[in-house]
């Protein structure tokens, strides 16, 4: 006897009580609300037609671990007729925050754990960033490891950057999005998916129905019928899409699936005809359903799951668009305030700025994001990995931000910053999104703010610099009648010399029309990556008028060793090689005093920085001269190299001299460390190791030395507990001035390409080292603070080389070391003292799964071979030969030669067979395999294969019936294997008549 249930729910009261689904009295139907009135019956539903309202149907409440799969029920709905669907959207709170809570309300109250937000920076090494919500359930999907709970959601922070160049171009793109997701592995499966969706979207949400489409996979009957004769689709609005678009897969082999997609119609009037769901302009994918339901074979064959899992996302910006009714993702409250914030700094209003500029203004609100969640996250500007990603978006930021008009900080002051204004709105909204980024916010905009002033400072000349380049190309293009292009080695000077990413050349090069010719540019690249890093300081004085003017100079009086500041007098001032009376502001100039207490660069340690300025009673107000380097000139001449800040300079005025005394202290901390290094040196691997140069910095030292080998790890450990023994002990320094001669007597140690006179000054720590040395050093080693080194390499045949870190240097770098130790125990979840065997066990996996990625394009090329088998025709009529000339999409050069040989042994004698691919950019491979009777006509596979990868741009060789060969220009590949095919038949139909 069938048991009736009829349950009326007002939208807003369900809503307002967000009620959790309910069971009846046996427990065995579970809460399935649906649009529409129904009376219910064990085991079947009948439409039951009343007022305007909402009903909602009961099943049992699923309880952790059990699978709804194996319950005995059947569910069929029929929706209410479409003219009784009314948008519901606008009567709901429909903020960002509210669309992320009310989603992982829902299915909490459907049984399913809400997971927080995985880091930007994933745990698995196959990717760069984040890019997906499932990614941290990845490893359950692939069966590495057990679940932990039968059913998850999540709003899962992601980056893309792979469409960047569509940002703020379309409605949609970004490079940081939120995705809204719900998994389960292995407890609920496809009906319950899609009739989540379905109410999710139109109940919770209240979209209408009539504007909903729905995509599946061309042979997933079972979604078909789900969708039509459960839920009540109509037919004409569910479409049936092709493997590309509707079946996923997690590699090669492994689980894979069909999936659903739920789209939303902007134009629903155009009706049902003709209707292609990627049409951006009426259609937006909103919701997407994945149903792991296979396994992929080697063979490419499909077996059903033992566990299916369902794996979902609904992008969060894109159902904010829907419910918020504006035009794009970036007009919703997720974005728009930040685009506010940057209109406000550009003195511009969004609503009334042209289009360019409104593209401007939502890349720089879409790029921000993605800047303060990575940067959050731990990801530092840097030149390789993440970090290249943050720094080209916040340089992309950056010249946009210039290009709307703002200067400096968009404040007022024009040598300020302007990014980190705006990261303070985005830090505002991300309370609901991560709520750990509002405690790094001074990290986050110090970061933003050195990032961006770095990059401004050359940008004003490389954008100008890269504009003449531009108009040249243009102009040489117009006269040699070619496509205009940038030359290789400009866009890396632009990139090496000024900071500009080579993506914003090669964007602004495309605005202009211009291409970037980046094999040029990569050949630099690799250039530079060959020469020497290293670094050595060959500042020359070079003055037009050296003789004239060293012959009234006296040497200078260096007053640093007891004094940072002292009075002296401007005995010369030299521009660009000429003596001059006098130099104004914003001039670069070459200052000789009678006196300095700056140290000029020598004995490896380099000159002060500080100022030159007249302080009072000058008519001309304060005359300021920062210093940038001093250099010593024809014996004991002082030459203060700088650029005049304010004010005039004249020769014969006084001035004070000031030194810089952090960097000083941070160079004398630098250089008594370079003579503990040396005597540690001695004393670990030997007296017989000599100095072969040295350079004592601000923030490091660099030491060279004669050894034949490189130095263990223990040796390494030995040297630093000796020097910070030193530095413990507090040993006070000693210096004072003797005859050469008795210092060597008394072990003095000379420093390396020191010349010495008569009169030497000593430095000696006691009881560890004695050293010629005119450099500055510390009072007491106990300045030093701490010793690190940073690296110790060979650099030449028997010439070794340390880097070190010590006082502030040194505590900085022990402080980054462990911020980065931290956030590896962190992400690898062990202790530090495990990092290095987790790291072991990952690098092993690495080789292992790349071994196995190797072995399975191998596979592939082999299972494309196979495929292409059928297409080899015959030619000759004596001799009747087979075949075959294709294109074998981005094979790998080897695994091409394995498609060949799989190919000859297949295809069998007589056969002539050539295969071309792309494997990358730039990149082509070719490969010619001919059988023994057709070698035996007179055709060989090494001389064929040469003209045909000429036409590539390349060229290659081999043996009689076996050749590869390369090239360079895949545009051309697809016309040079048509050449093979009509010279091969050519050839073999004369030979084989």
């Amino acid at each position: 006897m069938a048991v009736t249930l009829l349950l009326h729910f007002n939208v807003q009261a369900c809503m307002a009580t967000n009620l959790p689904p309910s069971r009846d009295p046996d427990g065995k139907l579970r809460a399935l609300p649906l649009s529409g009135y129904y009376r219910l019956y064990y085991k079947e539903f009948c439409p039951f037609s009343i007022h305007h309202g909402l009903s909602q149907t009961f099943s049992s409440k699923r309880s952790s671990g059990h699978t709804t799969q194996n319950k005995k029920y059947i569910t069929s709905v029929k929706p209410v007729n479409e003219e009784l669907v009314e948008d519901k959207s606008k009567d709901l709170q429909v903020s960002g925050d509210s669309i992320r809570r009310r989603f992982l309300q829902f299915y909490a109250s459907r049984g399913h754990k809400v997971l927080p937000s995985a880091s930007l920076v994933p745990e698995d090494p196959t990717v760069l960033l984040t890019i997906a919500g499932m990614l941290q359930f990845k490893p359950i999907f692939l069966g590495k490891v057990s679940r932990l709970v039968p059913c998850a959601a999540t709003a899962q922070r992601c980056i893309r950057t792979n469409d960047v160049e569509n940002v703020g171009r379309t409605a949609r793109h970004h490079t940081f999005f939120e995705m809204l997701g719900n998994f389960s592995f292995g407890d609920y499966f496809k009906r319950e998916a899609i009739k989540w969706a379905w109410e999710l979207t139109t109940i919770e949400f209240g979209l209408p129905a009539n504007k909903l489409w729905i995509s599946i996979y061309e042979e997933d009957d079972e979604a078909f019928a789900i969708w039509h004769d459960e839920v009540g689709v109509p037919v004409e609005r569910i479409k049936r899409m092709g493997e590309d678009d509707n079946f996923w897969t997690s590699g090669i082999t492994g689980p894979c699936g069909p999936c659903s997609e739920i789209y939303y119609d902007f134009q629903p009037e155009k009706g049902h005809s003709d209707v292609d769901l990627g049409d951006d302009t009426r259609f937006m994918e909103f919701y997407n359903l994945v149903f792991m339901q296979y396994n992929k074979k080697d063979d490419g064959s499909l077996e059903p799951l033992k566990q299916k899992n369902i794996d979902t996302g609904l992008g969060l910006e894109r159902m904010a668009r829907i419910l918020q009714k504006v035009p794009n993702n970036y007009e919703t409250d997720l974005i728009y305030p930040i685009i506010q914030k940057a209109s406000e700094l550009a003195h511009v209003t969004y609503e009334t700025a042209d289009a360019q500029s409104k593209t401007s203004l939502k890349i720089i609100g879409d790029h921000m994001r993605a800047i303060v969640y990575l940067i959050s996250d731990g990801v530092v500007p840097s030149n390789i990995g993440r970090g290249y990603i943050v720094r080209r978006l916040i340089r992309r930021v950056v010249r946009t931000g210039r290009l709307l008009g703002i200067k400096g900080d968009g404040k007022g002051n024009t040598d300020g910053a302007f990014t980190p204004h705006i990261a303070e709105k985005v830090i505002a909204l991300s309370s609901h999104i991560d709520e750990d980024v509002k405690g790094r916010t001074g990290r986050i905009l110090e970061e933003l703010k050195r990032e961006e002033l770095r990059f401004v400072q050359t940008l004003e000349r490389g954008e100008k610099l890269l504009e003449e380049m531009l108009a040249d190309a243009l102009a040489s293009a117009k006269e040699d009648g070619r496509f205009p292009c940038l030359a290789g080695k400009d866009a890396f000077l632009l990139y090496d010399t000024y900071g500009f990413p080579v993506e914003i050349t090669t964007e602004v090069a495309q605005e202009r029309g211009v291409v970037v010719d980046m094999k040029g540019f990569d050949i630099e690249m690799d250039n530079q990556r060959r020469q020497s890093q290293a670094a050595h300081n060959a500042v020359k004085l070079e003055v037009g008028e050296g003789a004239d003017i060293m012959e009234n100079i006296s040497d200078t009086e260096f007053l640093g060793y007891d004094m940072l500041s002292a009075k002296a007098i401007v005995e010369s001032l030299i521009v660009n090689g000429k003596s001059v009376l006098q130099v104004s502001e914003g001039h670069d100039v070459e200052v000789l005093l009678n006196r300095t207490p700056f140290y000029a660069e020598s004995g490896g340690q380099i000159g002060d920085h500080g100022f030159i300025y007249i302080s009072e009673g000058e008519n001309r107000g304060n005359v300021v001269m920062e210093v940038k380097d001093v250099q010593k000139s024809a014996g004991s001449i002082f030459v203060h190299k700088g650029t005049i800040k304010q004010g005039v300079l004249e020769v014969g005025r006084e001035v004070e001299a000031e030194v810089d005394a952090r960097l000083r202290q941070g160079a004398k901390v630098h250089h008594t460390a370079t003579h503990l290094l040396q005597s540690a040196l001695r004393r670990i691997i030997g007296q017989e190791t000599s100095q072969a140069g040295s350079l004592v910095a601000f923030d490091r030292l660099r030491f060279d030395f004669n050894y034949h080998r490189p130095l263990a790890d223990t040796e390494i450990l030995q040297i630093e507990e000796l020097i910070n023994g030193w530095i413990g002990d507090a040993v006070l320094l000693q210096t004072k001035v003797m005859p050469l001669a008795e210092a060597k007597s008394a072990g003095a140690i000379a420093m390396f390409g020191e010349k010495y006179g008569e009169e030497v000054r000593v430095v000696e720590v006691p009881g560890v080292s004695m050293e010629l040395c005119g450099g500055t050093h510390v009072f007491n080693t106990s300045e030093i603070r701490g010793f690190k080194v940073i690296s110790e390499q060979g650099i030449a045949s028997g010439v070794r080389r340390i880097e070190a870190v010590a006082g502030d240097a040194f505590i900085e770098y022990v402080n980054a070391r462990d911020y980065h130790m931290k956030r590896l125990c962190t992400m690898l979840k062990v202790k530090a003292e495990d990092v290095t065997t987790r790291v072991e066990n990952l690098v092993e996996d690495l080789r292992l799964a790349r071994n196995e990625i190797s072995n399975l394009r191998e596979k592939t090329a082999v299972f494309k071979a196979s495929s292409i088998a059928n297409k080899a025709f015959v030619v000759g009529t004596s001799k009747e030969i087979r075949v075959l000339v294709e294109y074998m999409d981005d094979t790998d050069a080897d695994s091409l030669k394995g498609a060949a040989e799989f190919l000859m042994d297949n295809l069998q004698d007589p056969a002539a067979i050539v295969l071309g691919s792309c494997p990358g950019e730039g990149k082509v491979s070719l490969v010619a395999a001919f059988t023994p009777s057709v070698v035996d006509l007179g055709v060989q596979a090494r001389n064929f294969i040469g003209p045909i990868a000429k036409l590539c741009g390349g060229g290659g060789g081999g043996r009689p019936n076996f050749a590869q060969a390369g090239g360079r220009k895949p545009e051309n590949l697809l016309n040079a294997l048509e050449n093979a095919r009509s010279e091969l038949v050519r050839i073999l139909s004369e030979k084989a008549s």
